[in-house]
């Protein structure tokens, strides 16, 4: 089944960055010596596709933040929709590959939100009647927002929702796919939850 294979992939990713956190030399906050402090995200997606009533499909979704100073970041994630091709439709898959700015709040009760503006490539395969016209890209832009909880000082389950536009898809419409997000958030430097951290 599909989704078994996208779960178990999941964890052998998680796996996989968790185990790299051993070798990761001792990393500062950017104030004090210009240490990196990154993030790597993975988790699993449920998203309305806005392709005909009530359609959704899952899919995996990766990320890699870095946080700048007072709660500012950039990041950037690839995503796909590949599982659960809805009946009726021949062939579906949506991904995007999206560059970010994020703010994060101060930490309150160990929770902390964020909100996000994305921007773009969406790719989209789709049924055509033309077999050589079956895919094609958009510019897309997305805002988003979402919290992450502490499991220890690296490791953060992190939830989001994200609304999407495609622009001008077939015509001067906009496709505007939207759903949420469950995953972790590894920090290899670890974090703490003192207001607006660097580390």
């Amino acid at each position: 089944m599909r989704l078994n294979a996208l779960l178990a992939s999941v964890v052998i990713a998680g796996i996989f960055v968790l185990s790299g956190g051993s070798l990761q030399a001792q990393v500062a906050p950017a104030a004090k010596v210009g240490g990196l402090p990154i993030a790597i995200s993975v988790g699993i997606s449920d998203y309305n596709l806005d392709y005909g009533p009530g359609r959704r499909m899952q899919g995996a979704v990766i990320r890699a933040g870095w946080s700048l100073f007072h709660g500012l970041g950039i990041d950037g994630n690839a995503r796909t929709l590949f599982i659960n091709t809805p009946p009726g439709v021949s062939r579906m898959q949506q991904s995007t590959f999206l560059g970010g700015v994020y703010y994060e709040t101060p930490a309150f009760w160990r929770i902390r939100p964020f909100v996000r503006m994305g921007g773009g490539i969406g790719l989209i395969e789709f049924p055509s009647r033309n077999p050589l016209y079956t895919r094609d890209t958009y510019a897309v832009y997305a805002p988003s927002g979402g919290l992450e909880y502490p499991i220890t000082h690296k490791l953060f389950v992190r939830a989001e929702y994200e609304y999407q536009f495609w622009k001008q898809y077939h015509g001067s419409n906009d496709l505007t796919p939207q759903g949420g997000t469950l995953g972790v958030t590894y920090y290899p430097s670890g974090r703490h939850l003192r207001p607006h951290s660097l580390n």
